[in-house]
């Protein structure tokens, strides 16, 4: 199973990593930084360095559900490592980071609007989460003003762990309807906005909400009886 390094340090740019398989899927390590499509993050770009000077790309990171095994996607045509060969894997960071702050945003939103949330997505220039909410009218003014001054105030973000069994005694802590948190590890990650918000996630977030800079409300559109969008994008 490989160790993803970011659960513990989203900071990490690059590591070094021996190569377990390659396949079909792509190329798995026994250690990344690179984080796999899931919850709504999509999965990390960069590159591989080889022993011999060799330049990898890699294109995409997915998980496999039941193996739990991180496939980095190689572009089309790329020369393959082999199975023992040591590689520096190094992230593009520029979109890592813009996707921390977006991610981190979301979980300010979901503290800002009161309501279950049906679906989500995280982009590099704007994200957006889908809320159950049923004959309610959104203010988009007020929830931009809200949302940035819960930015200007730089909270900490932080992180925890519990364990699977507390995790399903706090059944309130899990916003998301679509999407469940990663169980079965024996315990489950818990991310923290100081005195905001607290829900289990197993993405990467920035240390603080100051980082993630000013935003606007987009458009907020009526998706069905009980769902309403609301986008989110940089304001930079």
């Amino acid at each position: 199973m490989t160790n993803v390094l970011f659960r513990e340090d989203s900071y990490l740019q690059s590591c070094d990593a021996v190569v377990t398989a390659v396949g079909e899927g792509g190329i798995e390590l026994d250690r990344t930084v690179f984080y796999a499509t899931g919850g709504g993050q999509p999965g990390d770009t960069g590159y591989f360095d080889l022993a011999d000077g060799t330049r990898v790309d890699i294109v995409d990171t997915r998980k496999d559900r039941d193996s739990d095994a991180y496939f980095h996607v190689p572009a089309e045509g790329a020369t393959l490592p082999r199975v023992g060969d040591t590689v520096s894997a190094v992230l593009n960071w520029d979109r890592r980071h813009r996707l921390m702050r977006m991610h981190s945003c979301l979980h300010l939103l979901c503290s800002v609007i009161e309501g279950g949330v049906t679906g989500g997505q995280i982009g590099d220039v704007k994200g957006r989460l889908d809320f159950d909410l049923q004959d309610t009218d959104l203010d988009r003014d007020a929830i931009g003003v809200e949302l940035n001054r819960l930015i200007a105030a730089d909270l900490a973000i932080g992180s925890d762990w519990i364990s699977d069994a507390e995790m399903a005694e706090r059944a309130e802590l899990v916003r998301t309807m679509s999407v469940q948190p990663p169980t079965g590890q024996g315990r489950v990650r818990l991310i923290s906005v100081d005195g905001v918000d607290l829900q289990p996630c197993g993405g990467t977030h920035v240390r603080s909400t100051g980082e993630i800079g000013r935003v606007r409300i987009g458009k907020i559109e009526n998706k069905g009886k009980r769902n309403r969008r609301v986008n989110v994008l940089f304001d930079d």
